[in-house]
């Protein structure tokens, strides 16, 4: 078995390689194709012939009463009338049961899939395995799973699936009625940067093995000290588990299940939509002091260098030119230079400079041309207004980027429902890049309530290595790890960046997908100490390495009583297929997903495993993808985990309020319902990075709790009509998978011995 997967991937691998010049792959999984079209009008033609589809009676009975309640006001009046001795509670709960009475579509039969059991057996087995190797790494990894999902692969495990300790309540429970803005801090939490009131030291020593830290009980690791046992993921089960998960993805069978299955979700949200839709307004309207604009919204995705729009950096380089004009803010081949000397040199002055002359907006001529985008990076296409403006670590301390960040903090705490999660960059090229980009955060007190911080880490080691900056890949990965280690195990040795880590959330890893893999990650790879060759590593090297160390991180810290990582990468936006398996396995969120809609399998997985997608609709337009051929209707529609970001606001929007900009735009063009705004708004804050106890302020305390009695309609404007129908569609489509492997065990999953290679596109 394992070795038929091993070779279906490779073979795979190697198709997509020799297919790497194409930016994306030349085709779109058909809306109908004449594969289907026939298939399904054969099994339609049997099931007419064989058995008679009819409702249920009593779903008629309920249709009749929910279209005789054509008024919620005088329902509730009536009610009202009827039970006035009950008392306000009882009163509440009918209030409550009216909310989530809506109308259901019910599919009766025997095959209410459309396939047969047999088919649906195979795939439901495959699937199964797929969610099961998933949970193993988000274990593995203190990272979130889905608790509906484990809920049901409870039934088909053999031991107990862990149940998260990390989802931690607050040391005071949120109660109910608590304000919807959690309490201002006493003092600012960079405030006591004191070596001596941080946590001591452990003592213990580390040393990177075969690309992953391990952690040893003496400060100098030797034959005589034991090892600490820290989980980390085997790289032969990794890569094992890709290899079956490649077979799956291709299988032709499973994909036509999947794609039925997505169409039927497709097909199942449209009617809800056309059967509750007045209800659903109806139950918004009742809240009061509550609309899309007052709840809260968090940019899952964008990034700190380019967080500003073009006006907002012109007028703040006008003002820096006015008031800083002699401060020295750049060393030029060992001279320095003042902010006058640099602009001379360009032969510009404040009154020239237009947001035209600054040209960093994308373009027509960006498209499918990552690096010219690239280049809008550099105001007025000079690398040294980049440096100077829009760096944490250059001559002035980063004092002008600092400013600017904090200038878009004041206008998010300014809008109090606007938040962000802002990437900033660690390159590997040297062990102190943590330590000068934490320094930077406190000296200059980069912190507001309304924003939280990712470390991005850009696949750039050929460059490095080109340059000779780097010996080889683990040398990138100890400048990433190694002071990580050590600011959780000596807080005293990093005192800034132990307070700047409290403020971060996880790790991204970025570059352009689109650039062609010229390796395959397998068991013959080089080890990280070995990989000195020039060419890049693959996206799953990046990301398997970065996952165990991860790992090995999270469970140091949490002994140690701090906060956990996450990992959140750019994934699914340009490139091969297989960067989205990857993800699957290690990643919690992931940004993009655009070629989710070119793989069934893996959509209804990351669907049935509610994965979190942060999506750009206007960066994808100038970059990748069409504004009109986005496919986040149809993944909202579907009921994946989806959210609006902003990406790169000062490349692709022109307003103060970015993500207000990305809301409208998408409303307009999609014709999205205010309930459908409400529940990417309410997505964004769930897959965000903020405590539980910022969420239960602006979600509900209990907001954990699945399906509607997670939802407080109070705070986030959903109602529960929409999240009783997305739980109570979640589960139906997880039974019938689980049920129908409820009779086995997993390990009795039989061989794959059908899955055959489909034919490539010619």
């Amino acid at each position: 078995m394992d070795g038929k997967c091993k070779e279906i991937a490779e073979e795979l691998f190697s198709r997509s390689l020799a297919e790497s010049e194409l930016r994306s792959a030349p085709y779109e999984f058909p809306e109908e194709s004449p594969i289907e079209q026939l298939e399904e009008r054969r099994q339609r033609l049997e099931r007419q012939i064989s058995q008679d589809v009819k409702l249920e009676p009593d779903i008629l009975l309920r249709a009749k009463q929910d279209f005789l309640k054509t008024d919620s006001d005088s329902d509730l009046q009536l009610y009202k009338e009827q039970g006035e001795g009950q008392g306000d509670r009882g009163l509440r709960e009918r209030d409550v049961v009216l909310e989530r009475e809506f109308q259901r579509v019910t599919i009766s039969g025997e095959e209410k899939c459309g396939v047969p059991f047999t088919d649906l057996l195979d795939a439901a087995k495959s699937v199964v395995r797929a969610l099961f190797i998933r949970e193993k790494y988000m274990a593995l990894s203190l990272q979130s799973f889905c608790p509906t999902t484990r809920r049901y692969l409870q039934q088909l495990a053999e031991k107990p699936l862990e149940t998260r300790t990390y989802e931690q309540g607050p040391d005071t429970p949120v109660s109910a009625d608590a304000p919807v803005h959690p309490p201002a801090l006493e003092q600012h939490p960079y405030e006591h940067c004191e070596p001596s009131t941080m946590p001591g030291d452990l003592g213990l020593g580390l040393r990177m093995v075969r690309g992953v830290v391990h952690v040893y009980t003496r400060r100098e690791p030797d034959e005589h000290c034991s090892e600490v046992e820290l989980p980390y993921p085997d790289l032969q089960e990794f890569v094992a588990d890709v290899n079956v998960l490649m077979a799956l993805i291709i299988n032709g069978p499973i994909k036509s299940f999947c794609y039925r299955r997505l169409q039927y979700l497709s097909s199942k949200f449209q009617m809800h939509v056309l059967l509750n839709e007045m209800k659903e307004l109806a139950a918004q309207k009742k809240v009061p002091h509550r609309d899309f604009y007052n709840i809260r919204k968090v940019d899952t995705h964008i990034h700190a260098s380019s967080c500003m729009n073009q006006k907002h950096l012109l007028r703040f380089i006008k003002r820096a030119m006015k008031r800083h004009l002699e401060e020295i803010v750049h060393v030029e081949q060992g001279r320095e230079q003042t902010l006058r000397e640099v602009f001379e040199s360009m032969n510009l002055t404040a009154y020239d400079l237009s947001v035209d002359t600054l040209d960093v907006h994308a373009d027509r001529n960006t498209f499918h041309r990552f690096d010219k985008f690239n280049a809008k990076y550099n105001p007025i296409g000079e690398s040294v207004l980049r440096e100077i403006f829009i760096k944490t670590d250059n001559r002035v301390s980063g004092k002008y980027f600092a400013h600017i960040i904090k200038e878009v903090m004041s206008d998010l705490e300014e809008s109090k429902y606007q938040n962000a999660e802002l990437r900033l960059s660690i390159y590997g090229r040297s062990r102190d890049e943590w330590d000068k980009l934490a320094r930077w955060a406190v000296m200059h007190r980069v912190h507001s309530p309304n924003v939280r911080w990712l470390v991005q880490v850009p696949r750039l080691f050929d460059v490095y290595r080109t340059k000779g900056q780097l010996a080889n890949f683990q040398e990138m990965l100890e400048n990433i790890f190694l002071p990580l280690f050590e600011a959780t195990i000596h807080p005293a040795s990093h005192p800034e960046l132990h307070l700047f880590l409290e403020h971060v959330d996880g790790f991204d890893s970025v570059d352009d997908e689109s650039k062609p893999e010229n390796h395959v990650f397998n068991m013959e790879s080089p080890l990280p100490e070995a990989w000195v060759e020039e060419d890049n590593p693959p996206y799953a090297y990046y990301l398997y390495y970065t996952f165990a160390n991860m790992a090995m991180l999270n469970h140091l810290r949490r002994q140690r009583g701090f906060h956990t990582f996450v990992l959140r990468p750019h994934c699914g936006e340009a490139g091969p297929i297989h960067h989205l398996v990857s993800a699957f396995m290690l990643a919690e969120n992931i940004s993009h997903g655009l070629l989710l809609r070119k793989a069934p399998v893996l959509q209804y997985l990351y669907y049935l495993a509610q994965i979190g997608i942060a999506m750009s609709p206007l960066s994808n337009n100038s970059l990748f993808l069409s504004y009109h051929r986005n496919p986040l209707p149809e993944y909202l529609s579907r009921g994946l985990m989806v959210s609006l970001s902003t990406d790169d606001p000062l490349q692709f929007h022109f307003t103060k309020e970015p993500l207000m900009e990305e809301y409208s735009i998408a409303t307009q063009v999609w014709k999205l319902s205010s309930c459908d705004m409400c529940e990417l708004a309410r997505n964004s804050v769930l897959l965000s990075g903020f405590s539980h106890k910022v969420k239960s302020h602006w979600l509900g305390p209990n907001y954990t709790k699945e399906g509607p009695e997670g939802n407080d309609i109070r705070r986030t404007n959903v109602p529960d009509i929409r999240v009783g129908y997305r739980h109570e569609t979640l589960c139906q489509e997880l039974a019938l998978i689980t049920q129908a492997v409820q009779s086995e065990m997993l390990e009795t999953i039989p061989e794959e011995a059908g899955i055959t290679m489909s034919p490539g596109p010619q």
